[in-house]
């Protein structure tokens, strides 16, 4: 394996985990294509089970969407399948280095499929990031990995990305000269960054394009999808511990997404009568005893 240009350093890359080689290339171009991630097997067994509410989907509306393409959302419910793709553990590794200096834990921001049809036209350009007004110098807020159900081609609408747009962000726009279609396969996946510049890519075939998207974000933002609508507790019973807290059932700290006070994840167990219970960072906990105890001078 060639060495790897890694925060400005070459270092050799058989040194590093396979996801931190990932976040080396993510981080250098805005994003990355991993070959035959996921058994092709398991990719059609999922896009069979969604293949109903793909035909019982209208079409969606407006400006950003398109008029000739089909999105639907809360996957984890439509499909116990999607768990393995939400937590494929290279992915969740990646996720956690890029994302986890930021909050106290990553959440899901969406799961989306979407298929592109026939004369479909190209999607405006934009940064996922832009849902949210307020950004942190150097941080990012979302990574997205897209999953094709059938093969993107430049022609059917596979997505176009800028390479290193994650670093030109004061430009909203950016040359399509400069814009590389993400050509895949089933199994293969695309991972980008929320401030790197994307689209979905016209469709100039006669065959629809199919694939979803999984989105995780920082844990103290407000998601694209409601995640209690989505997985109500009924339906978040069924996740395992680590997928329900993906999906909302887990306060972020300091007391964040609580109910009744305390962690939501509660509502996944029995009834228990228990009164507010704090969930606080280590260090804000510290300053409290410290003002307790009197350890504090006033500035």
């Amino acid at each position: 394996m060639n060495d790897l240009q890694m925060k400005g350093l070459q270092m050799d890359a058989s040194t590093f985990s396979h996801s931190e080689l990932l976040a080396a290339e993510l981080m250098t171009n805005g994003y990355c294509i991993e070959r035959e991630l996921m058994r092709i097997s398991q990719v059609n067994a999922l896009a069979r089970d969604l293949d109903g509410s793909f035909a019982s989907t209208p079409r969606s509306q407006g400006l950003f969407y398109g008029s000739r393409t089909r999105r639907f959302h809360g996957l984890l419910a439509r499909s116990p399948l999607t768990a393995d793709f939400v937590l494929k553990p290279v992915i969740m590794e990646l996720v956690d280095q890029i994302l986890g200096p930021y909050c106290d834990r990553v959440q899901l921001n969406l799961t989306q499929a979407i298929e592109i049809e026939p004369g479909s036209e190209a999607q405006a350009p934009h940064r996922d990031q832009d849902m949210w007004p307020i950004h942190t110098p150097g941080a990012e807020y979302l990574i997205n990995v897209m999953w094709p159900f059938t093969p993107y081609t430049a022609d059917n609408g596979a997505t176009l990305v800028w390479p290193g747009s994650h670093r030109r962000q004061e430009e909203m726009l950016i040359g399509a000269d400069e814009a590389i279609a993400a050509e895949m396969y089933p199994g293969d996946a695309l991972v980008f960054l929320g401030s790197t510049l994307h689209a979905g890519g016209a469709n100039r075939t006669s065959v629809s394009r199919r694939g979803m998207i999984i989105s995780y974000s920082l844990g103290w933002l407000k998601p694209y999808e409601l995640p209690w609508l989505a997985y109500p507790p009924e339906v978040a019973k069924g996740f395992s511990p680590e997928l329900a807290a993906l999906a909302g059932y887990r306060a972020h700290r300091p007391n964040l997404g609580t109910y009744e006070g305390r962690c939501p994840s509660a509502l996944l167990r029995p009834a228990m009568h228990e009164g507010a219970v704090d969930s606080l960072r280590p260090d804000q906990e510290d300053l409290i005893r410290a003002w307790r105890e009197g350890r504090l001078s006033e500035a």
